[in-house]
């Protein structure tokens, strides 16, 4: 009798969409609150599994219609990210700034890239020790301390292949393509693909509809 109740309750459940109708409300409350973490142009829009963590909105600003389904992150000691129009923050995405992180308009930020403009912690072990103690065990705020951090910037037209690590002080050009699970330690010069770990120039790319250039290896 229960297994037939239950089968009646899923059907009638189904029949009415009533899980469809739950997610796209959970998906436009989440979309309303993390609008209100930032500074929003026409037409952003937050997916359902967006995330931001800022306690000052102004940190974070957002051009037209640019699309976050990852995760935008300012640290308690500083920073602010900065994205332009119609750009796309993928699934899995995080973008975290203890300075400040740059991104253009028309970026593609694939899944899982993690872009971060500090060390994120102090390369001193007693320091990270009483880190720990101070933000994890006493609750108290976020200190920078000896964090080494260094801006990050991304130019219009930029593509951050999926699972791309970008680290602190670098700039990437307009128009540049990094590989997959590359890891981009250095500066990377505009229309060019870089690939690897560390990231290295394949070679350079068209912009437009202007002839390749030759490669440099």
């Amino acid at each position: 009798m229960k297994t037939l109740l239950k089968k009646l309750i899923i059907g009638a459940l189904n029949f009415l969409k009533i899980g469809k109708i739950i997610k796209i409300l959970l998906a436009e409350n989440n979309n309303t609150e993390c609008l209100k973490k930032v500074v929003a142009s026409q037409g952003v829009n937050f997916g359902p599994q967006a995330i931001v963590h800022s306690k000052n909105k102004s940190k974070i600003q957002i051009g037209t219609h640019t699309i976050v389904d990852g995760e935008l992150l300012v640290h308690d000691y500083g920073g602010e990210i900065s994205i332009g129009d119609y750009s796309y923050i993928g699934l899995g995405a995080r973008v975290w700034s203890g300075d400040k992180v740059k991104i253009g308009s028309h970026v593609f930020l694939a899944h899982n890239v993690n872009i971060t403009d500090t060390n994120s912690h102090q390369m001193d072990a007693i320091e990270r020790k009483e880190h720990y103690i101070r933000t994890c065990v006493n609750k108290k705020p976020f200190e920078k301390g000896s964090i080494k951090t260094a801006p990050v910037i991304i130019e219009d037209h930029a593509w951050i292949n999926f699972g791309v690590g970008i680290l602190k002080g670098v700039k990437i050009g307009e128009g540049a393509i990094v590989g997959a699970m590359s890891l981009v330690t250095k500066d990377v010069p505009p229309y060019t693909l870089v690939a690897g770990n560390p990231a290295q120039i394949i070679k350079n790319i068209a912009k437009n509809n202007e002839a390749s250039r030759s490669p440099q290896l």
